[in-house]
């Protein structure tokens, strides 16, 4: 089959990423692969994969949909994670199957004691604590009422780890905030083991807080955007090349999206391209015509402000970007024809388009970029 567009995903940047992450880690802290949003974009079951034979053994994912991908094509021994919706009817699947999952509310529970008394085998949870973000999480006095419940049920639970997420550890305007959902934490996880709870992990931290938050590493981290390149925020960035030698960056890009020139065409000076009046020519143009728009993750607020490479060179979007199809001017680039390879993200030559230059194009965050490139474009691996 045929696409517009392919992206590939390059096995030696995951495996220098996952080396320099590791390396921030406090001895002994396990390193959980987040892949939820598709593997930010990347593809659940290529990226999760790849992420294997470079030896992750844990993975991270929103929903069981997410866990039931992946588990179709990992091997059992790894650990999958449910950090958010798993449906009542999902969870003798994930029992079943080992799936791990969080509980952040009396219902879950209750709903986990009963899927595990029916199947004979316990749930394999993760409390999840409400700490200060106020989104999902057991709060105080839920947390009370969840330990008695699990303690009279010794047979239907297996507490596998207790969770909390921060609420902005990307900017040092909310350390007062971090550092009291740190604590709080730890008192609840204090709490918890005086009731006689067995816990085997305690883990907070993302990307961000790996690398400002050291104190958070804890048993294990769950790392997503900063395992496939990028950094949580510019602010996370800075500090860590402030605080180097080595003022490179030391991630690397793992995705590289192509597409090719469909056709050619020439504009006469004062003629309008695409939609509209956006775009007036001011002298004539060759202008080439990408398969890609917005339907496939190119955002249309990259109408006259997009860039992509061809023959190393930087092309600008011009007029409107449509549904299907974007317009760039390639006057100055000599040479351009039918089939050549665009490079919409990524690199070609000495030249780059970075999912960076995108959102500050666009107001997207790069999460949210990577994360709209639709599953059906296909995901190859290259070296």
């Amino acid at each position: 089959m045929f696409y517009s567009s392919s992206i590939e995903i390059s096995r030696s940047a995951l495996v220098h990423n996952i080396r320099f992450i590791k390396a921030q880690l406090r001895p002994g802290t396990r390193f959980s692969s987040v892949i939820k949003g598709n593997a930010y974009g990347h593809g659940i079951e290529e990226f999760g994969q790849l992420a294997y034979t470079c030896g992750v053994d844990h993975f991270s994912v929103f929903s069981a949909d997410e866990a039931y991908r992946l588990h179709q094509v990992l091997p059992q021994k790894v650990t999958i994670m449910v950090m958010g919706y798993i449906d009542e009817q999902e969870l003798k699947w994930a029992i079943t199957n080992d799936i791990e999952f969080y509980v952040f509310s009396i219902d879950r529970l209750e709903q986990a004691a009963n899927a595990a008394r029916s199947l004979q085998k316990p749930a394999r949870i993760h409390l999840d604590l409400e700490t200060g973000m106020n989104r999902i999480g057991l709060d105080t006095k839920e947390i009370e009422r969840a330990a008695d419940m699990i303690l009279k049920q010794p047979d239907a639970f297996e507490v596998v780890g207790v969770s909390t997420h921060y609420a902005g550890a990307e900017s040092s305007e909310n350390h007062d905030r971090v550092t009291e959902q740190l604590e709080q934490y730890h008192q609840a996880v204090r709490f918890l083991r005086q009731k006689g709870l067995k816990i085997k992990t305690l883990h907070t931290a993302c990307s961000a807080a790996v690398m400002a938050y050291p104190e958070t590493h804890l048993d294990m981290v769950r790392v997503g955007i900063m395992q496939y390149g990028f950094w949580p925020s510019p602010e996370i960035y800075q500090r860590y090349t402030g605080a180097s030698t080595d003022r490179a960056d030391p991630l690397k890009r793992l995705i590289n999206w192509k597409s090719h020139v469909m056709s050619l065409k020439l504009v006469k000076a004062g003629e309008f391209i695409g939609y509209g009046k956006s775009f007036q020519a001011g002298c004539d143009m060759l202008v080439a015509a990408i398969p890609v728009g917005y339907a496939w993750g190119y955002s249309r607020s990259l109408s006259n402000q997009g860039q992509v490479l061809i023959r190393s060179h930087k092309a600008p979007v011009v007029g409107i970007v449509n549904m299907n199809v974007l317009m760039v001017d390639v006057t100055g680039i000599p040479g351009v024809a039918l089939k050549d390879e665009v490079v919409l993200l990524g690199k070609q030559g000495n030249e780059h388009i970075t999912v960076a230059s995108f959102a500050e194009l666009s107001t997207q965050l790069n999460y949210e970029l990577l994360t709209r490139l639709p599953m059906n474009i296909p995901r190859t691996i290259v070296d």
